[in-house]
């Protein structure tokens, strides 16, 4: 068991009625806020509270600011108040088993993650109760910001907005599975994402890459493939062995599957795709 406190974090309150009424009694679910054009504008967890109409929405990177407003521009008449609680929470995230009754904190709520590809716990409880439950864990294995980043990047689980944006669909992350739903009622971006389904094939693709030589670039650097511009990575980190590895939207016109790619258009080709084009 290994443990990681967010190196990001939005969480709001909301009381609801109809549809969200339908969500599991535990767990939750994970899913994309898409505008008409179906581009990807932010995720979120959505869990169900203690009360029948009280739901809590998280989010490891997408601001509040933004699930919030994309919620109240739908807010017509229904009594619906929705509270930023962002500043009075806090999170850990338990790798492995889920905590054992006596270390969990004593309040809060608890929902399975997406931090790497082995099964993770997200708890969230009250900021005031952070020092008493780093008490209960004593002697449990931390981990940092830069792990659980290399963790998810190997995963090839892409951070919203870091990887996948306002300029993205979600297919071109792969995410049509595990965050859209083609059975829901209707919802903004709903006939791009069934047009996609039926008929549809995007031209790039967010594709984990590797460098056994080259450190971390920064995010939005071009990358080249025999000195054509290929794409741009999204985010990196430094890896175990001495290099970096990263996820980078590139596209899928020009490339082929044993091209390496280079940070400038006459570059060494150092980076190396890991996914099948």
């Amino acid at each position: 068991m290994r443990v990681s406190g967010p190196d990001s974090l939005s969480f709001l309150q909301g009381q609801f009625t109809n549809e969200l009424r339908t969500l599991p009694a535990t767990g939750g679910a994970y899913g994309l806020w898409l505008n008409v054009k179906g581009k990807v504008v932010a995720d979120s967890f959505i869990i169900p509270g203690d009360a029948p109409d009280v739901f809590w929405i998280g989010s490891y990177f997408s601001p509040a600011a933004v699930i919030r407003e994309r919620l109240e521009s739908f807010l017509i008449a229904d009594d619906v108040v929705v509270e930023d609680c962002t500043h009075q929470w806090t999170a850990v995230s338990v790798l492995g088993a889920p905590l054992p009754p006596g270390k969990r904190p004593a309040s809060g709520v608890s929902f399975p993650g997406r931090r790497s590809g082995e099964a993770s716990v997200e708890y969230v409880f009250p900021l005031p109760e952070e020092a008493a439950v780093r008490a209960l864990w004593a002697g449990v294995g931390e981990e940092d910001a830069i792990a659980m980043t290399r963790r998810r990047i190997t995963a090839g689980i892409p951070a919203v907005p870091i990887d996948i944006g306002a300029s993205d669909l979600p297919n071109e992350a792969g995410l049509e599975t595990d965050a859209i739903s083609f059975t829901k009622g209707c919802y903004l971006g709903q006939e791009v994402m069934a047009r996609l389904k039926s008929m549809g094939r995007v031209r790039r693709r967010l594709l984990r890459v590797r460098s056994s030589r080259e450190s971390p670039p920064a995010p939005g650097t071009p990358l080249f493939s025999a000195g054509r511009p290929a794409g741009e990575m999204r985010s990196a980190v430094a890896d175990a062995a001495g290099g970096s590895m990263g996820l980078a939207m590139l596209s899928l016109l020009t490339l082929a599957p044993d091209q390496a790619l280079a940070l400038t258009e006459n570059g060494p080709p150092l980076w190396h795709i890991l996914d099948a084009l």
